[in-house]
Formats: C-alpha cells, structure tokens, sequence
C-alpha cells in the first residue's frame, strides 16, 4: 500500500507527522497542534473528505480558485499527456513551448479589449510582485524614474509576499514586519455599511473614488505610479463596487497620468457572473494580475496582462530582468488550457450570471430577514460576505473578542459546511458549478450554524 494513501496510517499518526514537520501559513501553530489538523483525503464536485470519513460542502472553492470544481478527469488527463511529453522547461532563453503560447492567445481572447501581452508566474502574488517591477520599469523607461508610488485600498489582499502585503491594506498582516515598504500609499474602501443611516452606498462609493485624486495631489502626479484595486475586494471582507465609483476612479487615472491595475486574482475567470470582474464593473486597465481560477487552483500558476502601451515601452527598455524558474511551467499551461476549454463548454460563466448567482443571493437574503445576526449581505457573482451584528437595526457590531464568525464558521463545520471568517463577517466562495440544489444545503448549513452562534453569543 502507498505511504500516500491516507488509510496507511491512522488520523491521529498523521496529526503528529503534520505538527512534527509543516508550518501552516496564516494560523496560530500552538492552537493548531492542541486541537490537530483536519486531513483531507478526497474531492468531487463541489464537496470535499477527511481522514474520518466527513464529508463537507466546500462554500469557499478551496482558496477561492476551484472554478470548475473538484474530480474533474479533463484537468488530471492534461497533466499526465504533458508530463509525457515535456514534463517541464524554462522561457528564459529565448525558448518557449506549445502550452505557454497557445494559453497567451486563448487569454487575449477572454481578457478585456486591449489586453493582448502576458508575462507568467505561480501565484498571485507573484503576479502583483511582477506588476511593481514592471509599472516602475515601464516609467523609468519613459524617463519618468520618480513616478514609483503605488496606491491601493484599505482592506484589498494582494498577497502576502512584502512588496504584496505592501499593496494591500490588511492590518493584521503587517505585524510580521514593517510593512509597508516605502512608496505604497492607500485609501478608504467603498463599504458604506459603517458609515450611518442616509449614506448611500453610490454617494459613498463616490467619496472612496475621490479620496484617490486628494492621495495624488498629496503625494504629487510626478511620484505615481499606479493605482491597483479588485474589482470587487475579496479577502479583506468581500466589498462589491457601487455604481459609479470604478468610472471615477478611471476619470482620475487618466487625469493625472496614473496607471490602472485590476488584481482579477480572486475575481477573474467567472467569479463575478463575467469572465472578468473588469467586464463586471466595465473596467479597462493597463495591467491585471489573475492566478486561482485560471486553472481552478489544479496546479499553481498566475499572470500578468498588460496593453500594447505597456508592453510597447519595456520591450524597447532593454531586457526584462525579472521573472521565475517556473514562469510558463508547461504543465500548468495545458491545465489552464483544458480548465478553460470546460469553463467554455459547459458555459459555466453563463450559469454563474443567469442561475447561480440570482438564486445564491436570493437565498442568503432570505435568510438575512429572519436570522438577528445578519446585518448585512454583500457581494456579487459567486462571492458573498454575511456581516454578523449585535443589533441589526442599530448596526452595533460584536466586540471583536466574542469572535462570532469564527464562531459560526466552527459551528457550519460541524454541520458540514466550510465557511470563512474575516474580520466579524462570515465569507462564501462555493465553486462555480454549484447546483441550486448544492446553494439550498449551502444556505441551510449555514442557518444552523448561525443558530449554534447565536446561542453561544448570547
């Protein structure tokens, strides 16, 4: 029997091997051994197994990355036919293979108008690493060496390498080190939840927007470089964009002369109902970073776009020196290759927009009217965040120490369901194959468990 199947040893053997040998990144490591990883053993479709035998529906695609959902046969075949043929090699060398250029064109198919030139990574963080080289090189290129500063927003995830977790807004990411780096500024998020009655979400929207041209006018045009957002921000909470505010963001950049950067990390591939959060929010920027559903997280890989007006500058600014080992890895390239060719098939982009979505959101505001927990549902597409409040008709928050979406995202595993916990706000990202059926059990797992919250909550 392989040492890899996970009935070789008990789950108790595995737990011990786990905390004698792996680091687990964003968890406490004490509290993590005290209670022993969960070992997950199996997929399909949109639930997931453990050691144990439980089985769970998976309400956050893995890492908001398993589009097309798990088992998929198509996606193992493309794997096992390209490591037959070749396994692996770089694009350093003026080299490049089948996979990374057929992807290239199938990705200036489905990108925003404009976006025709890709550079490759592994991860999104990666990617955004990628962009701060390339936006400060294409402006040194110009003669422009000042222009360096990037903004971004108050709780927006770029990833958590430093020049990552620099972009993004996440407090309790920069305790590790003194970050932000210099030259990365941020402003407010347009989440109006927060803000009191008679504040609109589209007048304040509009006020996030302009808190944009006030950042350059401190900082000075001539030291921006770019402005960088999700179309709708993802990790830090799940915040949709309102009407208006990516128009006036965009009227900005052009104004001062400030480049664009889309993370699609989270939103690309069907996420938000179009094959790109861009097309959602009618967004056309210069750059966009994309990773997770561009293979349906089958195997790492990520990418940067960029225009003709980028592209032109840098390929005329001498080499690129930048890239990595597994830049364009083959492999991951015909996985992509064949997630996309199922995303095209079975016209799952389609489904999000016209069944899944209408109904995910009808269901989880249905249960915003009776549950007094909820005070709010947000998102779009197939990503949705359930702010849990004290008082739901004074907006009082939890005092962030009774934990009541850890709370209830313990309790919804108890039930069967994995949900994420950020901030005091429980988050949801099922696959984008999800059935309504799938969507009624998502929903009535999370009902109990708000419950079993509630009753600890007091």
């Amino acid at each position: 029997m392989s040492t890899l199947s996970a009935s070789s040893r008990p789950t108790s053997e595995w737990q011990q091997l786990d905390h004698a040998h792996q680091v687990h990144p964003f968890t406490d490591q004490k509290a993590l051994h005290g209670r022993g990883v969960r070992v997950i053993t199996g997929a399909q479709g949109v639930y997931i197994w453990d050691s144990e035998g439980n089985r769970f529906l998976d309400g956050m695609a893995g890492l908001w990355c398993v589009n097309v959902g798990y088992g998929r046969k198509e996606l193992t075949q493309a794997v096992q036919r390209q490591m037959e043929e070749l396994p692996y090699y770089n694009n350093f060398f003026q080299t490049a293979n089948v996979p990374q250029i057929e992807l290239a064109r199938m990705l200036a198919e489905l990108t925003p108008n404009g976006l025709r030139h890709f550079i490759y990574s592994s991860s999104g963080s990666e990617a955004n690493d990628t962009v701060v080289r390339l936006v400060r090189h294409y402006w040194a290129t110009l003669g422009k060496p000042t222009k360096r500063v990037f903004i971004g927003r108050t709780l927006a995830y770029h990833g958590s390498t430093l020049a990552a977790v620099s972009l993004g807004g996440m407090p309790n990411m920069r305790g590790m080190d003194r970050v932000p780096l210099p030259e990365f500024e941020h402003i407010i998020h347009p989440h109006a939840y927060w803000q009191g009655e008679g504040v609109t979400r589209e007048s304040y929207g509009l006020k996030a927007a302009r808190a944009l041209e006030e950042k350059i006018l401190e900082l000075g045009a001539d030291n921006v470089a770019a402005f960088i957002g999700e179309p709708a921000q993802g990790a830090g909470g799940v915040f949709e964009a309102p009407a208006g505010y990516w128009a006036e963001i965009q009227r900005i950049c052009r104004k001062y002369d400030v480049l664009l950067v889309a993370d699609e990390v989270i939103c690309g591939f069907g996420r938000t109902g179009r094959w790109f959060g861009s097309h959602t929010y009618d967004i056309a920027p210069d750059l966009m970073s994309m990773a997770k559903g561009l293979s349906s997280g089958y195997l790492p890989i990520s990418a940067v776009a960029m225009t003709d007006r980028i592209f032109d500058v840098i390929a005329g600014g001498g080499p690129i020196a930048h890239g990595y080992t597994y830049s364009g890895h083959p492999t991951a390239c015909a996985v992509a290759i064949a997630n996309l060719e199922i995303m095209k098939r079975e016209r799952i982009v389609e489904h999000v927009r016209e069944v899944a979505s209408p109904y995910f959101f009808q269901k989880l505001r249905e249960l915003a009217q009776r549950h007094p927990l909820i005070g709010e549902v947000r998102g779009v597409g197939l990503m949705a965040a359930v702010q849990l409040v004290r008082d739901k008709q004074k907006r009082i928050p939890f005092d962030p120490k009774q934990e009541p979406a850890i709370k209830c995202r313990e309790a919804s595993l108890q039930e069967g369901l994995i949900v994420r916990a950020v901030g005091e706000a429980v988050v949801l990202s099922p696959p984008l194959i999800i059935s309504r059926a799938e969507i009624d059990e998502l929903v009535s797992k999370l009902s109990a468990g708000l419950d079993q919250a509630a009753a600890q909550l007091g």
